[in-house]
């Protein structure tokens, strides 16, 4: 089926039987497409711009789930985005379509040539494709730029290898290249600054808004302890200023706490991610909403006394209320 998503001239594909087949045929990139960050948004553009060239269609294949989570779920990296997500980022980039492809264990074992046939030309009548220079894809990652190339000559269309850019667009070297993975690893690392900057937004997290033990509440600053998937990347543990958006799309400005709590407990396996949302007082349980981390203020520390966490709270809003009123 297909359907409309922020723009209007884009399309997600998610049954085959819903190929739209362009007459004209269509510039293609393929990817996981996690975070839709500058270095995808590059190759993204210049497929819109040679697809301008040429009279083609523009098309985005990505797929349902990191593809890493069937083929090595044991060390399968955590998203920056979700689907949906990653989807509404897509629409923002204005191609025309967005195939989104179902992997599971059968998809895994596909022959690369086997996608080309069925995704790139029956489906999207792919005349141009552009990808990373490093790109694999199919069974046993047999699938490269090389043959894509060779199945190019027999079945009609071209092929561009593009290398990894850097912030600046440009291409870059080892160590300087904006990529999915460079992103967590700057997250995991506290390194928000450099990780916002490669994502070209703020990142974002989303979850459900769930009953916590309410001890915000009694310390005078009443948080809503989000609840997101496991296999979402989190930044390091600490305070943060950002932007929540409820489930009705009205933003408000927020002090984010995320850690393990020390002042209160000893020993607490997963973080919590606690809001406070600054000038509001209401119910949020059950909500779906969207948290957004625009700066590091602190790192987490442990307080000799409630007093002195609630002093430090109330100065850590007034830090975030100020960041965010730049």
């Amino acid at each position: 089926m297909a359907e409309a998503l922020a723009s209007p001239s884009v399309q997600v594909i998610r049954d085959s039987a819903a190929c739209p087949r362009p007459d004209v045929g269509s510039a293609v990139t393929i990817g996981a497409y996690d975070g839709v960050h500058l270095g995808h948004r590059t190759v993204i553009g210049e497929v819109r711009r040679l697809a301008e060239e040429r009279g083609l269609s523009t098309a985005v294949v990505t797929f349902d789930r990191h593809p890493a989570t069937v083929v090595r779920p044991e060390s399968a990296p955590k998203l920056l985005t979700d689907l949906d997500q990653k989807l509404e980022l897509l629409a923002s980039t204005d191609v025309d379509y967005c195939h989104v492809v179902h992997f599971d264990a059968e998809r895994a074992t596909e022959a690369a040539e086997d996608f080309v046939k069925r995704v790139l030309v029956d489906c999207l009548n792919a005349r141009l494709i552009v990808v990373g220079a490093d790109f694999h894809f199919g069974h046993r990652r047999r699938g490269n730029v090389a043959l894509l190339t060779e199945m190019g000559r027999e079945l009609g269309f071209e092929v561009l290898g593009l290398d990894l850019v850097g912030a600046d667009g440009r291409a870059a070297g080892a160590g300087n290249q904006v990529s999915s993975t460079a992103i967590r690893a700057a997250l995991s690392a506290g390194d928000l600054p450099t990780a916002n900057a490669w994502l070209g937004r703020p990142h974002q997290v989303r979850g459900v808004v769930k009953k916590g033990d309410q001890r915000g509440r009694t310390l005078g600053f009443p948080t809503a302890n989000v609840a997101v998937p496991d296999d979402v990347q989190m930044p390091a543990d600490g305070i943060y200023a950002g932007w929540f958006v409820r489930a009705d799309g009205s933003v408000h400005p927020t002090a984010i706490s995320l850690g393990r709590r020390p002042t209160f407990y000893v020993d607490q396996h997963q973080s919590l991610l606690e809001a406070h949302l600054l000038g509001f007082d209401g119910d949020l349980y059950g909500e779906s909403v969207r948290v957004s981390f625009v700066q590091h203020i602190r790192g987490e520390v442990r307080f000799d006394s409630v007093d002195d966490l609630v002093a430090q709270m109330a100065r850590d809003c007034d830090e975030a209320k100020r960041i965010l009123e730049r």
